[in-house]
C-alpha cells in the first residue's frame, strides 16, 4: 500500500511517499513562511518524481500538531481536500511522535517542542515509540521532575536544550517518520476521514491568548 505522508507543524515542510513502512521518496523545504505556497506544489513534485498518481495512494498520514498554528492549519486543510477528492483514509500522528523516531538506543524518548518563554510541548515514548505519558504544554521546570522518573531517557526536539543542552539528535520533524507511525496505526485500525480529522493544539494560539488577557 502506498502512503502519502506530510508534516507542516514546524519550519520544515515535508512530504513523503512510502510503500507500507518503507520510504520511497522524501522532499523537505525548511522555511515556515512559505508553507502556504510550497506545500501543494511539493506534493505534486513528489508524485511526479515517483511516477505516482493520487489514485494509487491508499492512505494519508499527517502530522496534526502540536507546533506552528499556521503550518498545522495549512497542512490539515490541504490533506482534508485531497482525502475528500480521492476518498483516501487518513491517519494522524503528532509531531511529538514523529520526533521520537529520530532516536534509537534508549529505553525512553522525551520529545520537546519549544513553545517560547520557557514553555514546551512534550511527550514521552518507549523504545518502540509507544506513548507512555500524557502530552504536556507547560513550563519546562514543571515537567523536569516528571521526566526524571524515566531512566535511560533521551531528549529530542528544538526544546531539548531547555532540559539537556548536550542533546545532539536531529531536531527536524520528518514526514517519513509520520508515515511509519501512520502505518503502525493503520494496522491497528486507527484511521479517520476528512470530516473527523482533528488538530492537536494543546494550547490556544498567541492571538487567542492575547485576546483573553486584554479582555
Amino acid at each position: 500500500m502506498k502512503i502519502l505522508a506530510a508534516s507542516t507543524s514546524s519550519s520544515n515542510c515535508s512530504v513523503s511517499l512510502l510503500e507500507n513502512d518503507k520510504l520511497i521518496k522524501e522532499l523537505n523545504i525548511c522555511n515556515e513562511k512559505t508553507h502556504s505556497e510550497k506545500f501543494m506544489p511539493l506534493i505534486d513534485e513528489l508524485l511526479k518524481l515517483t511516477n505516482t498518481s493520487l489514485s494509487e495512494v491508499g492512505l494519508i498520514a499527517v502530522d496534526n500538531g502540536p507546533g506552528s498554528f499556521t503550518g498545522i492549519r495549512i497542512g490539515i486543510a490541504t490533506i482534508k481536500a485531497i482525502s475528500e477528492f480521492k476518498d483516501i483514509p487518513i491517519v494522524s500522528c503528532s509531531s511529538l511522535e514523529g520526533l521520537a523516531y529520530n532516536v534509537k538506543g534508549f529505553d525512553y524518548i522525551c520529545s520537546l517542542i519549544d513553545a517560547r518563554n520557557n514553555q514546551v510541548y512534550a511527550g514521552i515514548f518507549d523504545k518502540n515509540y509507544a506513548q507512555v505519558s500524557d502530552y504536556f504544554a507547560d513550563d519546562v521546570n514543571n515537567l523536569i521532575p516528571i521526566f526524571k522518573n524515566y531512566s535511560n531517557i533521551a531528549y529530542v526536539g528544538d526544546g531539548a536544550y531547555l532540559v539537556n543542552a548536550s542533546s545532539n539528535f536531529d531536531k527536524t520533524i520528518y514526514s517519513s517518520n509520520i508515515g511509519i507511525c501512520g502505518y503502525k496505526k493503520y494496522l491497528k485500525g486507527l484511521i479517520t476521514d476528512a470530516d473527523n480529522l482533528s488538530v492537536m493544539y494543546l494550547r490556544k494560539s498567541q492571538a487567542e491568548r492575547l485576546k483573553y488577557y486584554n479582555s
